[in-house]
């Protein structure tokens, strides 16, 4: 078993400084484009995104930076919850109408050039369909809460309008370089707050792995894989595909036709990723989530997130099962 120290050389740090640098790089362009007014300009585009879930306008520009860099517009959130224009409730909701956005950045970075030549194209289409389904369905729960619980609300955009380079402050306008100055600045104040919270959530989470038995964790998959009537070989596959999905879809690929047929093989990748919910949660979701929002408000957004996706996961699997 390695030691703590190589666990947190080799897993833990490059980790943390990647979604750092992505976290910095979502509130930096959230506070530039405050500053500059860009914010505006992007979310005229994202309107018609935010409208219907009464969300303001500038969580549009969260929405659209999603498509790009998931961790970024994450970023750009909290920085719109840090500073007032958004409260508990219109967070969770921007979050949750996110979902779909952030898997088309999957789709060009993963699926597409990944998974699809893995599985074939048939098999591909059908498995990358019903997740972009799911994610689909998510965003428009999002829609629909928003449309209900956010009705009425009204939000103070002027709580991060403040810092525009041509606003009058003591000394009068900024320049652009005691714009950008500000702006790294407080960055830099965003950062401090989360960094701390996410090395040490992450590290825990990578030294607890190793003392963590996966295969019991998982446990459930072979009941279920009866329950449902897959072939015996779905269980392999689902406990590879657990830890590693991309793993899973090389299992499976030589048996389709053979042992599974498309849409066994589709159940088969579905029913890993509802099981590896459980792991995804501790390894990923709550380091992430906790180092952005901290315990009591990440703990809601994994809740939100993960009970979503599992209640869709699910739906998936019974659709392909009536088939």
């Amino acid at each position: 078993m390695p030691s703590i120290v190589s666990i947190l050389l080799s897993e833990a740090l490059p980790r943390i400084a990647t979604i750092t640098l992505l976290i910095g790089a979502g509130v930096g362009l959230a506070n530039l484009a405050v500053a500059y007014g860009l914010v505006d300009v992007v979310a005229r585009v994202g309107r018609y995104l935010t409208e219907p879930a009464n969300l303001p306008e500038e969580v549009g520009a969260a929405v659209i930076t999603n498509t790009v860099s998931v961790t970024a517009g994450y970023g750009m959130l909290a920085e719109f919850r840090e500073s007032g224009l958004l409260d508990d409730r219109a967070t969770l909701i921007a979050v949750v109408v996110n979902t779909f956005f952030g898997f088309l950045q999957h789709i060009v970075t993963y699926y597409g050039p990944v998974l699809v030549p893995i599985l074939g194209l048939q098999v591909g289409l059908m498995y990358v369909g019903a997740r972009a389904g799911i994610s689909l369905a998510i965003t428009i729960v999002g829609l629909l809460a928003g449309a209900v619980l956010l009705r009425g609300y009204e939000y103070d955009s002027g709580s991060i309008d403040s810092d525009a380079p041509d606003g009058d402050g003591d000394d009068g306008p900024r320049t652009h370089r005691e714009t950008v100055r500000h702006a790294a600045g407080k960055t830099g104040d965003r950062l401090r707050s989360i960094v701390p919270r996410l090395a040490i959530v992450y590290s825990l989470v990578f030294v607890g792995l190793e003392y963590v038995d996966l295969e019991a964790m998982t446990g459930i998959a072979e009941p279920l894989t009866a329950l449902i009537g897959l072939p015996g070989a779905a269980v392999p596959v689902i406990l590879v595909s657990t830890v590693d999905p991309t793993s899973g879809a090389i299992a499976i690929a030589p048996l389709i036709g053979d042992v599974f047929t498309p849409e066994e093989a589709v159940v088969t990748l579905l029913v890993g990723s509802l099981v590896s919910l459980t792991i995804g949660t501790v390894k990923r979701s709550i380091p992430f989530q906790y180092g952005i929002w901290g315990a009591e408000f990440g703990t809601k957004v994994i809740a939100v997130n993960v009970g979503l996706k599992a209640v869709f996961i699910a739906v998936s699997i019974v659709g392909f099962l009536l088939l």
